[in-house]
Parts: structure tokens; sequence; C-alpha cells
């Protein structure tokens, strides 16, 4: 694991919310990975970079990955700006996730800098009639 990252899973209905506050390490790379196993639909991401002296270097990048390693960011991480919010929603092509941890991994930010990645995700939701009968 390089950097620190604190993890903060907060659940509003069908929405979870995943906070991932990261600093980097010496190399510029951050990672960790989520205790709780998530599903449902990627709604939005949202990448804050620090500012000030722990501002990262411009063009950062950011993947958050599933268990087998698909970055349910779909590439939306990548060169992120270190002076502005950088947000994407489901419409730009965010992923989804079935029953799988997160990892955050941060690359590229220069050496202790930071910023912070947020993940909404919308439980899946089976229609009526599609749902297991027991």
């Amino acid at each position: 694991m390089a950097g620190t990252i604190t993890i903060t899973e907060v659940t509003y209905t069908s929405v979870r919310k995943v906070t991932l506050e990261w600093t980097s390490d010496a190399s510029g790379n951050a990672d960790a990975t989520t205790t709780k196993a998530f599903t449902g639909e990627v709604v939005r991401a949202v990448q804050l970079p620090d500012s000030g002296g722990t501002q990262p270097t411009d063009l950062y990048d950011v993947t958050v990955t599933d268990s087998d390693g698909a970055d349910v960011l779909h590439g939306l991480g990548a060169n992120l700006s270190n002076a502005a919010t950088t947000q994407k929603a489901q419409k730009d092509g965010l992923g989804a996730v079935a029953a799988s941890k997160l990892t955050l991994n941060v690359s590229n930010a220069g050496s202790g800098k930071g910023g912070k990645a947020i993940v909404y995700l919308r439980s899946f939701i089976a229609p009526v009639g599609r749902r297991n009968k027991r």
C-alpha cells in the first residue's frame, strides 16, 4: 500500500457515498481498498484536489477498481486538474460494481500531496416479477 487513505462509507436510502481522502507517498502514489463490498451503478464521481502546499501535481490520475481490476470510472479519472474539482455523472460513462470491494489508486500526484475522491453508488433494484423467489 502506498500513501495514506481514510475511507468513509455512508448509506442514504439506495445511494452509498464512499469518500476516500488520500495523501500520496514520496513516489506520488496512494492506494487502499474499502473494507465493505459494494453492488450498484456508479452515478457520480467527484475528485477534489487539495490546495496550497498539498495541491497535487497537475494532470494526476485516479482509478477506482473492482475486485477484477476493472476501473469503474472507465478512465474518467485520468489527467485531472490540480486546480479544479472534477465531477463525472452516469451519463459520462461511469461503470457499475457487483459484490466487490473498491480500490482507489492515485498516481502522478507528487510527494506528500492530497485530495479526495468521492464515489456515489446507487443500489441495483430488481424489477417487480424478477426478484429471486424462495
